[in-house]
């Protein structure tokens, strides 16, 4: 999703439409097939343009369910992802779904209606200064006042939201301008500009490399972002390098390839925290340092320089001094420090990899537990196993978001869908449908908690209506687990508002909204569980009953560095 894809062509058309048909029309010359929403009194309008359009909408069921639809299309799709709602409470429920989009740099257009201009300011029915709300969360916002503006507005918020470091475009259109005719000239020409360091910034990175004797590649979300993968993997296969993972890189290099020590952080490997740890080079691609990943910052890597690749230059330096910053697109400038180092002697680490390839068998996850219950990891690593190199994970938040993490086998970054940096709950269910619309052909699961799936579980219906073939696993404790691990362990067992005992029963709520549905409560039944889940034709859920008193291991304490993980039965 660099800057490169995202030349328009200045429209020719000058046929007088309604501002209204222009947003309509725009979007389907941008290419936009697929966009989510729900109406509302002040952008029916636009409502009214769809009909008959080139755009398949998805009506959601929830504004926050529509946005994170959009967004799990785009990381999925790689193209921008598109929601609507109507003014007032219909665009403040966007909100958490913009501010996910900020946090993972996730290119998103919201396109929200709003009052008519000549009652703005006057506390109006459904009236809401929706920019003013959303300033902080947005990578750039429009309040259009023409209809002769739109055109413009709506290529240039496609090519903010996608360009440089990706995010999300608030576009606000009163009702009044989506009524007004325009035959004002229709259509930009962005230039395309890809941002590459000097060579000179590349020269001193290579030095660095070559002069480290335990260097660590620490990959974030930035990399499957710019289309970097696979210039990350060559670094890799080339170099031998250890590697090392954030929640939202996960894939990017394959589970179980040499020298993937997997995901660092709090509920990372031990391996990886322990390298990173030893280390005296980070070698950063796409990564901005965030707590999850880094424990006690003071105390992060602190043996090692940093050589720090991002396309935003805020980041560089931002959280931790380095010695060399490559400002610029991920994948011009990994490439040419990878042509500098195939023309140079050959990097050998190779004792510094066997050492934590070695400590990685040592320290691998146990999928093995007590008893006949139901044990999470295993069912995990299993669905991932059987569901092959199609498989892709829509996540919730949680405990089970942690499990997936830690126990999936991903193929390749867009196969982990995930709410990294807000962390929100009822993430799940729609970016699964997001996900399952941008690729049709892969095998996707939404993998969620009760506490989770109660967020957004109005989302089933629109699963139904459109037949979308998804796969649900739902991970039951009857608690919010997380949290109750949390109080376990730092609040002195004091379990306070953590009990969800009194849930639904969930294959009743499925079947009532139109999904076929079935538990598992025992450990011999998932196995053909989850042949039964793979097998469907259509969607379906597995309620899947759980320990209350399973736990996440390890665990990084509040306050701790990485090297101070604690570890526990299940």
């Amino acid at each position: 999703m660099s800057a490169a894809a995202t030349a328009i062509k200045p429209s020719t058309e000058t046929e007088p439409q309604s501002g209204a048909r222009l947003v309509v029309s725009t979007l389907e010359k941008l290419g936009v097939e697929v966009l989510f929403g729900y109406p509302g009194g002040a952008i029916m309008p636009i409502y009214d343009a769809i009909a008959g359009s080139k755009l398949r909408h998805y009506l959601c069921r929830h504004e926050q369910g529509a946005a994170f639809a959009a967004d799990s299309y785009a990381r999925v799709s790689g193209k921008v992802g598109v929601c609507m709602a109507t003014s007032g409470p219909g665009a403040t429920n966007l909100v958490t779904g913009i501010a996910n989009a900020m946090l993972d740099s996730i290119p998103m257009v919201c396109i929200t209606g709003n009052v008519a201009q000549g009652v703005m300011g006057m506390d109006a029915f459904q009236e809401v200064d929706i920019l003013g709300v959303t300033l902080p969360i947005v990578k750039h916002s429009y309040l259009v006042r023409s209809a002769a503006d739109i055109p413009a507005v709506i290529e240039e918020a496609f090519h903010i939201a996608r360009s440089g470091r990706p995010g999300p475009v608030l576009i606000d259109l009163p009702k009044d301008v989506q009524f007004e005719m325009t035959d004002a000239p229709r259509g930009i020409h962005l230039s395309n500009e890809i941002d590459v360091a000097e060579a000179s910034i590349i020269a001193e990175a290579e030095a660095a490399i070559r002069a480290a004797k335990k260097p660590i590649l620490y990959i974030g979300g930035g990399a499957k972002i710019s289309g970097a993968v696979e210039a990350v993997r060559d670094f890799a296969r080339m170099t031998g390098i250890p590697q090392v993972s954030t929640l939202n890189a996960l894939g990017t290099i394959p589970t179980g390839q040499d020298n993937f020590l997997g995901m660092l952080g709090m509920h990372g490997t031990r391996a990886a925290n322990e390298a990173v740890q030893d280390s005296d080079l980070l070698i950063v691609v796409g990564a901005r340092f965030d707590d999850r990943a880094t424990g006690k910052l003071t105390e992060f890597a602190p043996h090692a320089g940093v050589v720090h690749f991002d396309i935003d230059p805020s980041e560089i330096g931002k959280l931790r001094k380095v010695a060399v910053g490559v400002t610029g697109d991920l994948k011009p400038n990994l490439e040419a420090l990878n042509a500098r180092l195939s023309r140079g002697a050959a990097i050998d680490v190779s004792g510094w990899a066997d050492q934590w390839r070695i400590r990685s068998a040592e320290t691998a996850f146990d999928y093995n537990a007590p008893g006949e219950g139901v044990f999470a990891p295993q069912l995990l690593n299993e669905l991932s196993q059987k569901a092959g190199p199609n498989f892709i994970a829509a996540c919730d938040v949680g405990q089970h978001q942690m499990w997936v993490a830690q126990y999936c086998e991903f193929s390749r970054p867009q196969a982990h869908i995930t709410s990294g940096g807000l962390g929100s709950m009822g993430f799940g269910l729609p970016a699964g449908i997001g996900a399952k619309l941008a690729e049709p052909d892969a095998c996707v699961v939404t993998i969620t908690g009760d506490g989770g799936v109660m967020m957004n579980i109005q989302e089933l219906a629109t699963v139904n209506r459109f037949k979308i073939p998804l796969k649900i696993i739902l991970l039951d404790n009857s608690r919010l687990g997380m949290v109750r691990q949390w109080q376990e362990f730092f609040f002195e067992r004091n379990f306070s508002e953590v009990d969800l005992s009194d849930n639904p029963d969930f294959v009743k709520v499925a079947e009532a909204f139109g999904i076929p549905a079935f538990r598992i409560d025992r450990r011999d039944q998932v196995s053909a569980g989850i042949d039964r889940l793979l097998a469907a034709e259509g969607p379906i859920l597995a309620h899947v009953i759980i320990d209350p008193a399973d736990n996440v291991w390890p665990l990084v304490p509040p306050g701790k560095n990485n090297g101070e993980m604690l570890e526990g039965s299940r």
